[in-house]
């Protein structure tokens, strides 16, 4: 009997012995991103003493979770870490608070989420075994607090910085145009008057650029934020889609451009009309402040003639519904515009470091020229695309480049003169450099002629679909499981997938043909004249991997929002305020708009047949496998 009392008091000594204390205290928060998709966040508070790992971590115990049998939600990802990490021996650890995230994808607003939460703790002396901590948190959501959700969470793609970075460059190219460089010796004139002291020297050069920069954003801000505080988002952004699609401003802007570019040639001069011109020319006689800012008209309106198609294109590519990027866009031009001015009001001096004017700046205006009617032709196939009219088809608009680019690169040689060259009598290195790039570029586009996709061009080529002959036209579909059968979708509206997917322009549609495939529905939001959609397609879509899971696992549904098609009647779409829309684009464009939050293209939406959103929405990004993850995400939260 001693002897066991005396085992029995040993175990429990034992037992003490190698018994813990849990080392943190768990709470639970659910934070709701949209209408299915739901973060919750566990906060840890850790014991005085101790320190715990994250997620990630070499030396310890990485925190995990395992979540208990239940049905309606999907566990999306795995968990990840929210708190600020402090470094401990090398060792990025967590003290006193730890913040840890999973996000959960869930069928209803009544849900119930079990499982259990594991960590590691450690002091300085040793760590603690893995601790364990059981959870349940219920998701639930009101109608009310369901849609100020979607409302604060509304999708939108990334800030496109390429735009930006484009419109600094073209910027500083400008000052390099026969229209502005004459403006330089003007500059350093007025500024070489002299001012009352340095410092109203200073102030006068600032005031300048200032008046510069306003004069090109301005304008163009002005007209956004009226039109969206009479109208709002939508009617903003329908004014840019009507800018970037309807046939009458992208034709304007294609006849714009070749006439700048006869221009360029030596046709004939472009100028203002000298009245203009010259009433602003004489405000700069007045002196002070009045006169800094009508040299700066004077600038801006004679300069125009050169950077207005420069402007022109830089607008064009911002105007995917986006409502900050064309004045951010037009800020960055003027920026970098008006800097070398603004260096030459502050340094007058500094002319007699500058080339005179010449034959090289002739050579600069005539391939300005030869780059202005090939850009030119972007616009006219916009609305060749968005109006079906089938003039400039792939290899059409391949062939115009490539025979333009020939024409360059033998000029650059001095095989070719224009009337104000002049004789070239040996080829420079600079020259030569160039017509290598050049001709470089024209090889490189031949392929295309026989169906290479380009996707260095990928955005400003015509779809592969306009084209008439392609080798190995069926070989791009890489799935070995056959491709969607598509009875209505394809033939209701006239337009095409790429790639060889196959799929619907209607989200309707879309909707019917996932519930009797039982599958779930990738929704493309895009446009004809969507240059980073086209790239999409090309450098992400055309992934085998992409395309297996597009191909096999989903119903495709494709929403142009500038197309111009006339929808069935039994397809019009009525607005809230009454307004029945009838163009295929119109509609699509109220829809994204009004049901996912997006005003812009391109975007991405996972949907279940029943029309609930399965992830959060995705935009521009070319991280194929980024794209892979998001889609498996869809399939995971449809299961």
């Amino acid at each position: 009997m001693k002897r066991l009392l005396a085992f029995t008091g040993a175990l429990l000594l034992c037992a003490t012995g190698f018994s813990q204390t849990t080392t943190v205290t768990w709470k639970t928060d659910v934070q709701q991103k949209n209408d299915t998709l739901y973060t919750i966040v566990f906060t840890g508070r850790i014991a005085d003493g101790y320190h715990t790992y994250g997620t990630v971590t070499e030396m310890g115990y990485p925190a995990g979770i395992e979540f208990a049998k239940g049905s309606g939600y999907t566990a999306i990802g795995s968990l990840y870490d929210l708190g600020t990490k402090e470094d401990y021996e090398g060792e990025m650890v967590y003290f006193n608070e730890i913040r840890l995230g999973q996000d959960i994808a869930a069928k209803g607003q009544d849900v119930k989420v079990a499982g259990e939460l594991n960590w590691q703790s450690c002091n300085e002396d040793y760590c603690n075994m893995p601790e364990y901590w059981k959870f349940n948190v219920d998701i639930k959501a009101s109608p009310a607090t369901l849609q100020g959700s979607i409302d604060s969470a509304s999708p939108t793609r990334g800030f496109n910085w390429g735009i930006v970075i484009e419109a600094i460059l073209w910027g500083f190219a400008a000052l390099l145009t026969p229209c502005v460089f004459p403006m330089v010796p003007m500059t350093v004139s007025f500024f070489m008057k002299g001012a009352s002291s340095p410092a109203a020297g200073r102030f006068r050069a600032s005031m300048y650029g200032l008046f510069i920069v306003l004069l090109y954003t301005v304008p163009i801000s002005l007209i956004i934020l009226i039109t969206r505080i009479v109208g709002g988002d939508a009617v903003t952004a329908d004014i840019f889609n009507w800018l970037a699609t309807h046939w009458l401003p992208n034709i304007i802007f294609f006849i714009v451009f070749m006439i700048f570019a006869a221009s360029f040639f030596g046709a004939f001069e472009i100028v203002l009309p000298s009245k203009l011109v010259n009433k602003s020319d004489k405000g700069v006689d007045k002196g002070g402040l009045l006169g800094t800012f009508f040299m700066a008209l004077t600038l801006v309106l004679v300069s125009f003639s050169c950077t207005g198609p420069i402007v022109g294109s830089v607008l064009i590519k911002a105007t995917q519904g986006e409502f900050w990027e064309p004045m951010i866009a037009m800020l960055a031009f003027s920026l970098a515009f008006a800097l070398p001015f603004t260096v030459l009001a502050f340094f007058p001096s500094l002319l007699k470091n500058m080339p005179k004017s010449g034959g090289w700046l002739n050579s600069v205006k005539v391939v300005l020229g030869f780059v202005e009617v090939a850009l030119g032709f972007k616009f006219l196939s916009v609305a060749d695309q968005t109006y079906h009219w089938g003039l400039l088809d792939r290899e059409v608009y391949l062939a115009i480049w490539i025979v333009v680019f020939t024409l360059l690169g033998f000029y650059l040689l001095g095989k070719i003169r224009f009337a104000n060259d002049d004789k070239v009598e040996h080829v420079s290195v600079k020259r030569l450099t160039l017509a290598i790039a050049v001709f470089s570029f024209v090889v490189y586009m031949i392929p295309g002629m026989f169906g290479a996709p380009l996707k260095a061009l990928s955005g400003y080529l015509p779809p592969i679909t306009t084209q008439d002959f392609v080798i190995g036209q069926n070989s791009t579909a890489t799935s070995s499981a056959p491709a969607q059968t598509v009875s209505e979708g394809q033939k209701k509206y006239d337009l095409h997938l790429p790639l060889g997917l196959q799929g619907y322009f209607t989200l309707e549609e879309g909707l019917a043909a996932a519930k009797e495939a039982g599958k779930p529905v990738f929704v493309d939001i895009t446009g004809h004249g969507c240059v980073n959609c086209r790239e999409m397609e090309s450098r992400v879509w055309s992934a085998p991997e992409v395309l297996e899971i597009l191909n096999n696992d989903y119903i495709v549904v494709a929403l142009y929002t500038d197309d111009k098609q006339k929808l069935a009647e039994e397809d019009w779409v009525r607005t809230e305020t009454g307004e029945v829309l009838k163009t295929l684009g119109r509609a699509n464009s109220y829809i994204v708009r009004t049901k996912f939050g997006v005003n812009a293209q391109p975007n991405y939406v996972l949907l279940s047949p029943d029309g609930e959103q399965l992830a959060p929405v995705r935009g521009y990004d070319l991280d194929i496998q980024g794209f892979v993850d998001f889609l498996r995400s869809g399939l995971e939260a449809a299961d």
